[in-house]
């Protein structure tokens, strides 16, 4: 099997992390965690105009997918540039809503899958229970998401951004709500991930076909979210060996010390495992293959296990300086911690793994 990206591929992610750099994402998400949206919406815009969004809708609703491995390709990008927003949920949403249409329920996909490819829809999605479980219970600090016991990925009573998300989609068993009203924000380990509790809303589907097309989002978002993390933990080392070349102690920088450089070395060699592991992923779910399930969760709790291991040593490396906040790389350590537990956790994910 073939894991190498192609041309137009590369290309793709070269002219996204352009863009983003940009951006000047590290303010965007500060102003993002303190409830200004603006900045924040002002990016999406134009990943929208690259064609983010519609590469998780199918063309019949103006998209240009489903492309799981392209998706990844993105959502490397969006990781290493800490891009804030609810860019995995609304993902996941179009996943479902587009599930749902080739089940039998084209008029909620009809209504929101246009508005989210081009940009217009933030949505966000929230996977109370799976068929057969309980609600999730996954805290409001960012660190739990659900145990994967229904759906397989991601049930939490919690949604991503709901107060500034234009749709929020809630499941709970076999039924699937369109909510309107939010309780008030959490407390979360990363600030700019603001979780709440949707509240009420209207049912737009219900039956075996939501829970089917529920089963389906999560394992998108848990893609995602892998690929996120695989992006979030390139930056985290790139800037860390950057850090260890230019600080400098007993005259020399520290990089050169043996002991550093083995922590380096196996926060790189993490990564490199891990980055095989969701392109075949990508390629299982893009192909329909029995064993994606299996396949995406391996790669979510190895990237996101790579990420949390990027961002210890980032942390160690740098020192005291790397407990403040006022430094950019304190965003990206937030977020590696809070990604590990989101749509999935590591337990989750490695049950699934040795499931039969």
């Amino acid at each position: 099997m073939r894991f190498l990206l192609d041309d137009e591929q590369r290309d793709f992610a070269r002219s996204l992390d352009a863009m983003l750099t940009a951006a000047d994402t590290p303010a965007v998400v500060r102003a993002w965690a303190a409830g200004d949206t603006a900045p924040g919406r002002a990016v999406w815009a134009r990943l929208a105009e690259a064609g983010v969004f519609a590469l998780a809708v199918p063309e019949r609703h103006d998209g240009l997918g489903p492309l799981p491995t392209e998706l990844a390709v993105t959502f490397n990008e969006l990781g290493r540039h800490v891009v804030p927003g609810p860019v995995v949920e609304t993902v996941a949403a179009a996943a479902l809503l587009d599930r749902l249409g080739t089940l039998g329920d084209e008029a909620a996909a009809a209504t929101w899958l246009p508005g989210i490819a081009s940009g217009k829809t933030a949505a966000s999605l929230c996977l109370i229970s799976g068929p057969g479980a309980g609600s999730g219970s996954g805290p409001a600090s960012g660190f739990g998401f659900g145990f994967g016991f229904g759906f397989g990925f991601g049930e939490s009573p919690y949604a991503l951004d709901a107060d500034s998300a234009d749709a929020v989609f809630v499941v709970d068993g076999d039924t699937v709500r369109l909510t309107e009203v939010a309780g008030p924000v959490q407390p979360s380990a990363d600030p700019a991930r603001r979780l709440s509790r949707p509240l009420g809303g209207t049912v737009l589907a219900r039956g075996p076909r939501v829970s089917a097309a529920a089963a389906h989002a999560a394992e998108v978002a848990a893609l995602t979210t892998a690929a996120q993390a695989l992006g979030l933990g390139r930056a985290l080392l790139a800037r860390t060996v950057a850090y260890a070349r230019q600080r400098t102690q007993f005259g020399v920088p520290i990089g050169s010390f043996q002991a550093v450089k083995h922590r380096l070395a196996d926060a790189l060699i993490a990564l490199e495992f891990a980055e095989p592991l969701v392109h075949a992923a990508a390629l299982a779910l893009a192909a329909h293959a029995e064993s994606s399930s299996a396949e995406i969760a391996a790669a979510k709790v190895s990237a996101c296990e790579a990420a949390c291991s990027a961002a210890r040593t980032a942390l160690h490396l740098h020192g005291a300086l790397g407990y403040t906040e006022e430094l950019d790389l304190s965003l990206w350590i937030r977020k590696a911690r809070a990604l590990r537990g989101a749509w999935g956790t590591p337990a989750a994910c490695r049950a699934r793994v040795l499931a039969p």
